[in-house]
């Protein structure tokens, strides 16, 4: 075990594209983490969707040894977290990990919304913070303006903020030396105290089970031993413990304040929640650690196979997902249009991207995803609450008291010159502004708006109004009243469940409106009139009509009288008649795709 005097555990706080992998990279280099000829970009980026977006999904530990100025050999534990919003709760528990953070913010683009949010959870979390500006070898550098930004935005004093090129290895071993000098060792911890650990992630090893990563508050965890999940009661008889260098070291033992990993032949991520604390079960500590808290789905949507075939093997591969992935849940689900499929809760849209491509690339499957939705709470005239997760499962209006919708406080960083299309954007949604305040000719704006709102596409058309320039964050807020209804589609007086949408009473009539036209240029024509209606309860607000083809019965008729020709028109309307009762309307599968697609009015 190491002394605690030269542990340093930390973390690097960034928004997307600021060049966090890269400078871990850079530090696994110059500590030789890794030989030459195994180094590669994003070392610590294991899946290739990590490498193309340039974001962080899963979290990656990495120790390393630094040999310091003052001839002292130090432990570098350095934890890669996620930086978007979907995953704060794994990066609020990877900064419970650790006792400092690298706030590294682009010397051109300045801070961003996400940084602005990351930074909070590590000032929350009693973090000492090193800020550091990245690419200072782009022209476009301007690292005097973003230490003010940093001082004025953020109230962090960055006067002594160290100026590098993660790119280019300028500047970088002053940040290790830093890391030596001004974060702190871990605090008093006890090696002989009962063991307390936090569990700050875990991953899914084929040979192995589940991985699981683990901050060491009190006590030793070393193999042999069995320990106890104090959140899920869970029991397990360690079989090795060992620290990623970044490759999987094991080691005799991890004593207080160490990073390392464990594995005890765990057959479900499930068992290992983030934020759990592990104890040993012989002699279990008292209290958990602080901050727990079970992962919640927030969104919703239905996925289905294109073809009905790929059912079973759908089914496979979402399991091997939730394998690795904890906070993903899935449960089946059947449609009258779309069949057999799975509706499916993530913890955000970026988590619902990113599960989607997956599938798609990972499993090779062609899917349809309907349309997002948020959880909504009903509560009944009986004083019974209920979670509502598929528009199609809502109670009858007539038993309904209130609806309850889950908000949000978003916080936009814009330049000025966009300000105006943001504001009106968020009005539109149904936004409530909070604050406006400026850091130089960016504005800082904060709004309540209801998720629901910002799961549709609020991301893209932010993106699109501030030209690619605005950046995002959110928090759940909690639950507020609204006053919302369920619209539903009907095709030919028949309501099609999976078109139907619930949505504010305000915004019914146009979103209606826009489906229905929609669908009208979308549905093939037949030999009889199609009605495409949006209706609340019995209530119609919307309708289309799809034109009948028109046979020419008249052809054969040469000259002679015109009672022949109206004779044999009416026969034909009688059938056409007949035939609107009795006739079934078959959607194509294309027609679900493009009205679930369904852009803005």
């Amino acid at each position: 075990m190491t002394d605690r005097s030269h542990i340093r555990n930390f973390a690097i706080i960034a928004h997307i594209d600021h060049g966090k992998s890269t400078l871990a990279d850079r530090l696994i280099q110059l500590c030789g983490g890794l030989p030459e000829r195994e180094m590669r970009e994003q070392v610590l980026d294991s899946m290739d969707l990590e490498r193309e977006r340039g974001i962080t999904i899963k979290a990656q530990t990495v120790r390393l040894d630094y040999k310091a100025r003052d001839g002292e050999t130090y432990v570098l534990n350095l934890i890669d977290t996620p930086g978007h919003v979907d995953f704060s709760y794994e990066v609020s528990r990877s900064l419970a990990a650790c006792e400092g953070s690298l706030l590294l913010v682009d010397a051109s683009q300045g801070v961003e919304a996400q940084t602005l949010a990351n930074v909070y959870l590590a000032l929350d979390a009693d973090h000492e913070i090193v800020p550091v500006l990245n690419k200072v070898d782009l022209a476009s550098a301007e690292p005097e303006r973003i230490r003010a930004q940093i001082e004025e935005v953020i109230g962090l004093d960055a006067s002594d903020a160290l100026e590098i090129s993660a790119k280019t290895g300028q500047g970088v071993p002053e940040v290790l030396e830093a890391l030596v000098a001004r974060l702190p060792p871990p605090p008093t911890g006890d090696a002989a105290a009962p063991l307390a650990a936090l569990l700050v992630d875990s991953r899914y090893d084929a040979y192995l089970g589940v991985i699981v990563l683990v901050r060491v508050m009190d006590g030793t965890l070393k193999a042999g031993m069995k320990v106890r999940m104090m959140g899920s009661g869970a029991r397990h008889l360690i079989d090795r413990v060992g620290v990623f260098t970044p490759k999987m070291t094991e080691v005799a033992a991890l004593g207080p304040g160490e990073i390392g990993y464990l594995t005890a032949s765990i057959k479900s991520v499930a068992d290992c929640e983030v934020g759990d604390t592990l104890t040993e079960e012989r002699r279990p500590t008292a209290t958990a650690l602080a901050g727990f808290a079970p992962s919640v789905p927030v969104v919703f949507c239905g996925l289905f196979p294109t073809d009905a075939n790929d059912y079973e093997d759908l089914r496979d591969s979402l399991a091997k997902l939730a394998l690795n992935d904890s906070s993903f849940l899935f449960e089946a689900e059947s449609s009258a249009a779309l069949g057999f499929g799975f509706r499916c809760g993530f913890l955000g849209l970026l988590h619902l991207e990113i599960v989607q491509e997956r599938l798609t690339r990972e499993f090779d499957l062609d899917l349809i995803t309907t349309a997002p939705s948020v959880v909504y709470r009903v509560t009944l005239n009986n004083g019974e609450t209920r979670e509502l997760h598929n528009p199609t499962d809502m109670p009858d209006p007539v038993r309904i008291a209130s609806i309850a919708e889950p908000w949000i406080k978003a916080t936009i960083m814009v330049p000025d010159e966009f300000l105006g299309a943001v504001l009106k954007l968020c009005e539109d949604r149904r936004g409530e502004q909070i604050e406006l305040t400026y850091a130089g000719s960016r504005a800082m704006v904060v709004y309540r708006l209801p998720l629901n709102e910002v799961v549709f596409d609020f991301y893209d058309r932010l993106k699109s109004v501030s030209r690619g320039y605005a950046s995002f964050d959110y928090q759940l807020e909690g639950y507020h009243q609204g006053d919302l209804v369920k619209v539903s589609i009907l095709v030919n007086g028949e309501p099609v469940d999976s078109l139907s949408l619930i949505v504010h009473r305000s915004q019914a009539d146009p979103r209606g409106r826009a489906l229905c036209e929609r669908l009208k240029e979308l549905i093939p024509r037949q030999l009889f009139k199609i009605a495409i209606q949006a209706a609340i309860g019995g209530k119609v607000i919307a309708r289309e009509t799809v034109s009948a083809l028109r046979k020419d019965v008249t052809a054969k008729c040469y000259g002679g009288d015109v009672t022949r020709k109206r004779k044999l028109l009416d026969k034909q309307k009688k059938g056409k008649k007949r035939m609107r009762q009795f006739g079934n309307v078959e959607i194509p599968q294309s027609a679900f795709l493009a009205a679930l697609k369904m852009p803005d009015e």
